[in-house]
């Protein structure tokens, strides 16, 4: 059974805090109108010969309300990406608890597909980061693929060690290697939509099986 009480302390904790008021509170939401309709936009559109003006346009915003929010483009596309993908937004995934590595970046890929503007935009920041002068991009960059290792690398150990996933082969190489895989066929089907991204991707995950005893 669930302990409710942490949760019922940090309510409290919730209650007792300040919560945002007038021009705050307003800004806030209008922080995040903006970006829903950001969102609309890259989605359709990608980030390619895009300016602040320009999505300010589309947007709907004056271009001063869009520096005001976000400071600058490097700013918005990030912000814009975080919260594309933040909880709730994502359609559930229908995978089994269980499912490998690869099969979760299989399904990734699938969903990305309903949105290859979102996925452009992701690229953008990629390669931007690896240019001096961009350290909104750099930092995206760098701490997604950190944890995204990281995480990748727990879930390996646990198939691994429920016989999921060869046992012969560092998890943290493997975790690397994914993520390389995804980004790497994600790139080529934004080139040529006929790259076999999922198949190559289903291949990768045979591979990583244990042997047929």
């Amino acid at each position: 059974m669930t302990d409710d009480r942490p949760a019922a302390a940090a309510a409290g904790a919730d209650e007792d805090r300040p919560r945002p008021r007038g021009a705050y509170a307003k800004g806030i939401a209008r922080r995040q109108e903006i970006l829903d309709r950001a969102i609309e936009v890259f989605a359709a559109r990608g980030a390619d010969r895009t300016s602040l003006r320009a999505i300010a346009s589309a947007v709907g915003v004056t271009h001063s309300a869009l520096t005001h929010y976000f400071g600058s483009l490097e700013e918005l596309l990030v912000a814009v990406y975080q919260e594309s993908n933040a909880p709730g937004r994502q359609p559930p995934e229908r995978l089994p608890p269980d499912a490998t590595p690869v099969e979760l970046m299989i399904e990734s890929a699938r969903t990305n597909r309903a949105v290859p503007g979102l996925v452009q935009l992701y690229s953008t920041l990629v390669s931007a980061a690896l240019e001096e002068g961009h350290p909104a991009a750099r930092d995206f960059a760098t701490t997604r693929f950190s944890r995204l290792r990281a995480d990748m690398a727990d879930v390996v150990r646990r198939q691994q060690e429920s016989g999921r996933m060869r046992d012969d082969v560092d998890a943290d190489a493997v975790a690397a290697l994914i993520v390389a895989a995804s980004d790497g066929l994600q790139t080529q089907w934004l080139l040529d939509d006929s790259a076999p991204q999922q198949e190559a991707l289903a291949l990768l995950d045979r591979l990583l099986r244990p042997a047929a005893r």
